[in-house]
C-alpha cells in the first residue's frame, strides 16, 4: 500500500514524499480512511509507529477541504497533549506536512510567555495544538475561542490520565461544540482508557495494531542487578565501554536526573539533564545538543522524555525503575523507532524486585537478566540513602504540589530535598576511592546498604497501588493552570 492509496490530497502526498515516507505504517493505514470518512477513533500503538501523521495528515485534508475554510480566526481543528516536548514536536510536523496547504496551525504551552501566544492566536488558526492548563488559561483569559473546533484529537491519553489531566479534559470538552469529530491515541491500552474513550466517542472504529501495552519488537530488553550505590559505577562503565554515543537515561525525579548529570560529567561523560522544572530554552538546548552528539547522556524524567523524537536513538537506560509499569513501555519506545533497531538496559537494585515484577507482569514474560562484569569504581559524587522507591515523588511536568497524578504515598514537596527519614540511615557514603578500584559482580548477596528496601508483601494484598488519580473517581483536584503563568515556588501550581 502506498499513501496514495489512502486517498490524500495531491499537496500532502508531495510533502509525505520530501520527509522520505515510502508507505504508511499500520497505524497510519488503519486510521487515516476512517478519518477522512469523518468517523471517530480510537487508536491504540506503540510510540515511534507514526501516530502523528495518522491523524494530522487527514486532519489537514479535512480542513482543506472545508467549506468554510478561512471564514473565521478560530481553530477548527483542536489537539490535546500531556507535555511542552510533544505539543511542540506535533507542531514541527503539521507544519511541514501542510507545506503546500494554505492552512495556519499554533502551538500553545506552559513554561514560556503567554503573550505572544495571545498575539498569535488573535492572528487566527486552522489547527491549535495544546497542552491543558495553558489551553485553559488562555480560555479563561477570553483569548481563545474554541466553539468553531470539528475536529478534537486527545494524543497520549494514558500520560494525560497519569499526569491526573482528566479534570482539565473535562473542561477542555465542555468549551467545544457538541457535534464534532473526536480521535483518542495511546501508546499504552488500559481499561481506564476505554472507559475515558466511552465518555466522548461516537461508535469510534477501533484501531489497535499491536497487543496492549507491548513493547517494540526491534528492542533488546535486558537488565543488570546491581546494588543502588555502584549504578552510576556502572552505567558509566557501559557508556564508555561500549563506546555509546547516545543514550538517554531515565530517572524517577527531577532532582535525581541533576545529580546524575553531574555524576556523569564527574566521569567525563557529557551529560545534560531535562525535567520540568528546566526553562523551556534549557529543554530545547539540551535537546539539541543531544541531537547534535554534543551531549552522550541525556538524563530525564518520564514526563520530559515525552516528545524526544529521535530515528535512531540506539540507547535507553532505566537508571531507575518506574512505579508505573505502563510507563516502562513509553521509556523503550524511545528506542526501536520507525523501524530501527535498539537496546533498552534497566538497572535493578534489590528494593526495586517488587516493580520489576509488576513490569515482567505487564509484558507477560521475565526480562533477561545479564551478568555484571567488573566495572570501576571512578571518583563520583555519592547516592544520598533516599528509602524505598514508592516514598519518592515522580516528575509530574513543573511547579510543586505533586497532585493529581498516579503513584502510591504523598511524596515530598518540590524544593524540600530527598531527605531520608530520621532512622533510615542517614549516613553519607565517603568519597569513594581511586579509579583503579574495581566492583565485581556478588551474585545472590544483597548489600548492607539495602537495609531499609521495602520488604516483600508490604502492600496489603488486592490493595490499590497509588491509582487514586487514574479514571475518574475520587475528589482529587485536576491539575492547576496558574504555574503556568508564573506562580510562585511555593505556589503547589503545577505545569502541563
Amino acid at each position: 500500500m502506498s499513501f496514495s492509496d489512502l486517498g490524500l490530497l495531491p499537496e500532502l502526498l508531495r510533502a509525505v514524499q520530501e520527509k522520505g515516507y515510502s508507505a504508511p505504517t499500520p497505524i497510519q493505514a488503519g486510521t487515516i480512511p476512517a478519518i477522512l470518512a469523518g468517523r471517530d477513533v480510537l487508536a491504540g500503538a506503540q510510540t515511534g509507529t507514526g501516530k502523528t501523521a495518522a491523524f494530522v495528515l487527514p486532519i489537514l485534508q479535512r480542513l482543506t477541504q472545508d467549506a468554510a475554510h478561512g471564514a473565521h480566526p478560530a481553530p477548527r481543528a483542536l489537539v490535546l497533549t500531556p507535555t511542552r516536548e510533544l505539543a511542540a514536536q506535533i507542531a514541527d510536523n503539521a507544519t511541514g506536512y501542510g507545506r503546500y496547504l494554505k492552512l495556519r496551525s499554533a502551538v500553545v504551552f506552559g513554561g514560556v510567555g503567554i503573550n505572544p501566544q495571545i498575539d498569535q492566536l488573535r492572528r487566527g488558526c486552522d489547527l491549535l495544538i495544546a497542552t491543558p492548563g495553558r489551553l485553559l488559561d488562555l480560555s479563561e483569559q477570553g483569548a481563545l475561542n474554541l466553539s468553531r473546533v470539528s475536529c478534537f484529537v486527545l494524543d497520549e491519553a494514558d500520560r494525560m490520565l497519569d499526569m491526573g489531566f482528566i479534570h482539565a479534559i473535562r473542561r477542555v470538552l465542555k468549551l467545544l461544540p457538541a457535534q464534532r469529530q473526536n480521535l483518542m491515541f495511546s501508546a499504552t491500552y488500559s481499561e481506564d482508557i476505554r472507559a475515558l474513550a466511552q465518555r466522548f466517542l461516537h461508535d469510534p472504529v477501533n484501531v489497535e495494531v499491536t497487543s496492549r501495552n507491548s513493547t517494540a519488537e526491534r528492542v533488546t530488553q535486558s537488565l543488570y542487578r546491581v546494588p543502588k550505590e555502584s549504578k552510576r559505577h556502572l552505567l558509566a562503565h557501559l557508556i564508555n565501554e561500549g563506546n555509546w554515543q547516545q543514550v538517554l537515561v531515565f530517572t524517577r525525579t527531577k532532582h535525581g536526573a541533576n545529580r546524575l548529570a553531574k555524576q556523569l560529567e564527574s566521569a567525563g561523560i557529557n551529560s545534560a539533564a531535562i525535567h520540568g522544572n528546566k526553562s523551556q530554552a534549557a529543554r530545547v538546548r539540551a535537546l539539541a545538543d543531544f541531537k547534535s552528539l554534543r551531549v552522550t547522556a541525556l538524563v530525564a524524567t518520564e514526563v520530559a522524555a515525552r516528545g524526544i523524537d529521535i530515528k535512531e536513538l540506539p540507547h535507553v537506560v532505566n537508571y531507575e525503575l518506574p512505579n508505573v509499569p505502563e510507563d516502562y513501555v513509553h521509556r523503550i519506545g524511545r528506542t526501536a523507532r520507525a523501524g530501527a533497531s535498539g537496546a533498552a538496559v534497566s538497572l535493578v537494585s534489590p528494593d526495586e524486585e517488587p516493580l520489576l515484577r509488576d513490569i515482567e507482569r505487564l509484558l507477560k514474560r521475565p526480562i533477561e537478566a545479564t551478568a555484571v562484569p567488573a566495572f570501576p569504581i571512578l571518583n563520583m559524587p555519592a547516592e544520598p540513602d533516599r528509602g524505598p522507591p514508592r516514598e519518592m515523588h515522580r516528575d509530574r511536568g513543573g511547579g510543586n504540589g505533586n497532585r493529581g497524578g498516579r503513584g502510591g504515598p504523598r511524596r515530598p514537596q518540590q524544593g524540600q530535598g530527598q531527605r531520608p527519614q530520621q532512622g533510615q540511615g542517614q549516613r553519607q557514603e565517603r568519597a569513594l576511592g581511586s579509579p583503579a578500584r574495581t566492583a565485581a559482580p556478588q551474585d545472590g548477596q544483597r548489600h548492607s546498604a539495602h537495609r531499609h528496601a521495602e520488604p516483600r508483601g508490604s502492600r496489603p494484598a488486592g490493595a490499590p497501588r497509588g491509582e487514586a488519580g487514574r479514571g475518574f473517581g475520587g475528589d482529587r483536584r485536576g491539575p492547576r493552570t496558574q504555574s503556568e503563568r508564573g506562580g510562585g515556588a511555593n505556589s503547589g501550581w503545577r505545569r502541563a
